[in-house]
C-alpha cells in the first residue's frame, strides 16, 4: 500500500513548518495528486470489488480533511499576495512572520488526527485483505 508515501507527505509538511526549505511541488495540494491519492483513486478503488470495504470511505474522508488543512498551511508559505513587484520578479522567498508560523502549526495540529485516522484505516484495510483467500482476491480484482 501507499502508507509510506502518506507518511512522507506529512513529514514534508512538518519540515516546512519547522522552517526547512521544501519545494512547493513536494507536497501536492490536491488529495488526488499526492502519491497516496494517485494510488487510492486508481488501484485502491479496485478493492471495492471485494465487498465490505467501508474503511475505504473513511480513508477518503480523512484524506480530504488532511489536504483541506494543508491548504491553509500552503497559503501561508506559498501564496504571495502582498509581495512587491521586485520580490516576485526575482523570486525571493516569502517572509513568514512568527504569527503566521504559529497559525501554520495550529493547522498542522488539526492535520495530524486526520493522518493518524488514515493510517488506522489503512491498517484495518490491510488486516481485511490478509484475511481474504487469494482465490477470492484474484477473482474479484480480475473479474474472473
Amino acid at each position: 500500500m501507499q502508507k509510506k508515501a502518506h507518511v512522507k507527505w506529512v513529514q514534508r509538511a512538518k519540515l516546512l513548518i519547522e522552517g526547512l526549505s521544501v519545494d512547493e511541488s513536494a507536497i501536492p495540494l490536491s488529495y488526488t495528486d499526492c502519491k497516496f491519492g494517485e494510488w487510492f483513486y486508481s488501484d485502491g478503488q479496485k478493492l471495492n470489488a471485494l465487498g465490505n470495504m467501508t474503511c475505504l470511505g473513511e480513508i477518503e474522508k480523512a484524506h480530504v480533511t488532511l489536504h483541506d488543512e494543508y491548504m491553509h498551511i500552503f497559503k501561508i508559505f506559498f501564496v504571495n499576495t502582498d509581495r512587491s513587484f521586485f520580490s516576485k520578479l526575482f523570486n525571493t522567498k516569502k517572509k513568514i512572520t512568527d504569527a503566521e508560523r504559529e497559525i501554520a502549526k495550529e493547522h498542522f495540529i488539526k492535520l495530524q488526527p486526520a493522518s493518524e485516522e488514515i493510517l488506522e484505516h489503512i491498517g484495518r484495510l490491510e488486516r481485511r485483505l490478509y484475511a481474504i483467500p487469494q482465490s477470492s482476491f484474484d477473482a474479484s480484482i480480475t473479474g474472473i
